[in-house]
């Protein structure tokens, strides 16, 4: 099994990070998947630098076990992020568009209703980015924080997007790209060390983040912590719910009036997370701030119909 990283030469925050990895020792060049993406081998890890935008590239993890016979356990993005805020930024997120409607086109790649393993990684490494940017003095200027699941590409494996944002005066920081260059290689064990967040447990906690902004803050909250493991994050805009007509009952979860993808998007957003987690106990944390009443009662509700456990901040400790 081996490990995709994978960058591109059109983003300034992924090719930075990118030189900045392939400077490290122990690197050769490896197989070209096909014409415009070179790679290079260093252990279990392979770098794919390419030319088109990542999100466009759909199951690289399957084509790069059909063209070298070797299969991949995980898949790790490098890329630029952008906010309104403009504020620097370094993030780390898992990726997927499950609120989207069959019909509609996901307007950053990926499949409608469709969402990638998360990488066990993410959690684990949040904390670790965070210890890496305060060694490189990025803190306070640049703010260490997840985004909830979002965009493509289409991939089969556990994954994750490490970004550096927000704006084009960062996305070529030199420090930044140095930084996501020692999270990986630190991250994956290059160096010697014993590589983080390698998922090989049992009965171990993972967080589910139902609600909440994009930036996720009060799942932030526990996630931050040592320990704790996080699969997917769904902020509000991806569970679009349609409020009850006047007259029906908000509190009643089986109410047809609360159509949406809301319910879809939970489902696979679970399943994905006890896929990557096997052996783990993923558990609902809601942002109960960002939750109107009837939402959070339809929520409670079907998150009870199908056995998925609510947990308070404490539970994850």
């Amino acid at each position: 099994m081996v490990i995709l990283v994978v960058a591109t030469t059109a983003d300034p925050a992924s090719i930075g990070p990118a030189s900045s990895f392939l400077s490290m020792p122990g690197w050769s060049p490896g197989p070209s998947l096909q014409e415009g993406i070179e790679s290079f081998s260093n252990g279990d890890v392979r770098f794919l630098k390419q030319e088109k935008s990542i999100i466009q590239e759909d199951d690289l993890d399957l084509r790069w076990e059909a063209a070298t016979g070797e299969p991949v356990s995980e898949v790790i993005f490098l890329s630029r992020h952008t906010a309104v805020s403009s504020r620097p930024a370094l993030t780390v997120h898992p990726i997927g568009v499950p609120h989207l409607r069959d019909d509609e086109t996901p307007p950053q790649g990926g499949r409608p209703g469709w969402v990638a393993q998360p990488n066990p990684r993410i959690g684990p490494w949040l904390r670790l980015l965070k210890q890496i940017a305060s060694n490189q003095g990025l803190v306070p200027e640049f703010e260490i924080t997840l985004e909830a699941t979002h965009h493509g590409p289409v991939t089969n494996t556990p994954t994750m997007f490490l970004e550096i944002g927000s704006t084009e005066e960062y996305w070529g920081h030199q420090v930044a790209a140095q930084t996501i260059a020692l999270l990986l290689w630190q991250g994956l064990g290059l160096g010697g060390g014993t590589p983080v967040g390698t998922w090989n447990r049992t009965n171990e906690k993972v967080l589910l983040g139902i609600g909440g902004g994009h930036y996720t803050p009060r799942h932030m909250d526990i996630v931050i912590k040592d320990g704790v493991w996080v699969g997917h994050l769904l902020s509000g805009y991806s569970l679009p719910m349609e409020e009850p007509a006047k007259g029906s009952s908000k509190s009643n979860s089986n109410s047809p009036e609360i159509n949406g993808m809301w319910k879809h998007a939970i489902q696979v957003s679970y399943e994905a997370t006890k896929s990557a987690f096997p052996g783990g106990e993923i558990i609902a944390h809601l942002d109960h701030k960002s939750l109107k009443g009837w939402q959070k009662n339809a929520i409670v509700n079907f998150l009870t119909e199908h056995s998925i456990r609510i947990g308070k901040p404490g539970d994850f400790f």
